[in-house]
């Protein structure tokens, strides 16, 4: 549902209201009723309810997500902001059900953590994956769009550096740096890492832990 929320927020609310704004026009047009005024003020609760609901959950729904990665993490250890933490073990859906993992994709290890740009611009290092494939997913809480991805099936799996800032800002991007520019100041980051086998598991660790965040002060060119 959530989903469906996030992808169809706007067409599904011009529809309701379009079937409020004719429920309303049926109702005068025909002269109405004794129970004219109940009925209008029903659907007008009923329409504006939707309404606020449709563009309220998508931000409750990721600010309860902001809260489960910064106090409790994927495994119960909390991430602090703006740093990015990999999951040592694959998914399952034996997790608890308070788990963020519960309904991940089991050949793939997840990274996680969630960006506050207004402290200024991070650098996200991603190392050589070689033929792995890998993806680093950029999503606005504001409205669940994902407005950008580092990965194979976008930039490639060359090692690279990539300086994520927020709007407005006006710093230089050194030479070699591709940039990422967020809408908004909060940003959810979500990273996944294929394990091709079993034996696979401790490379692929190893691969996903080198997927940091460093604040543009701080960060010096590893490559």
């Amino acid at each position: 549902m959530n989903r469906l929320i996030l992808k169809y927020g706007y067409p599904i609310t011009v529809a309701i209201l379009a079937v409020l704004a004719w429920v309303t026009y049926r109702i005068f047009t025909t002269g109405g009723s004794d129970h004219a005024t109940f009925i209008v003020v029903a659907v007008l609760v009923w329409g504006i309810g939707t309404f606020l609901f449709l563009y309220l959950w998508p931000m409750m729904t990721y600010s309860a997500f902001k809260r489960a990665i910064v106090r409790y993490g994927f495994d119960g250890s909390p991430i602090p902001i703006n740093t990015m933490y990999a999951v040592p073990r694959l998914a399952s859906p034996a997790e608890p059900n308070s788990s963020l993992l519960g309904t991940g994709t089991d050949n793939l290890l997840y990274i996680g953590g969630w960006l506050d740009l207004a402290k200024g611009p991070l650098v996200l290092h991603v190392p050589d994956m070689g033929d792995r494939y890998y993806s680093v997913q950029f999503t606005d809480p504001s409205d669940g769009t994902n407005f950008a991805y580092v990965g194979k099936r976008t930039t490639g799996t060359e090692v690279g550096d990539y300086l994520v800032c927020g709007p407005g800002w006006q710093g230089k991007v050194a030479q070699g740096m591709s940039q990422i520019i967020s809408p908004h100041h909060s940003v959810l980051v979500m990273g996944r890492v294929l394990v091709e086998s079993d034996s696979d598991l401790a490379t692929a660790y190893a691969l996903a832990k080198q997927i940091q965040l460093t604040p543009l002060p701080q960060w010096q060119p590893k490559h």
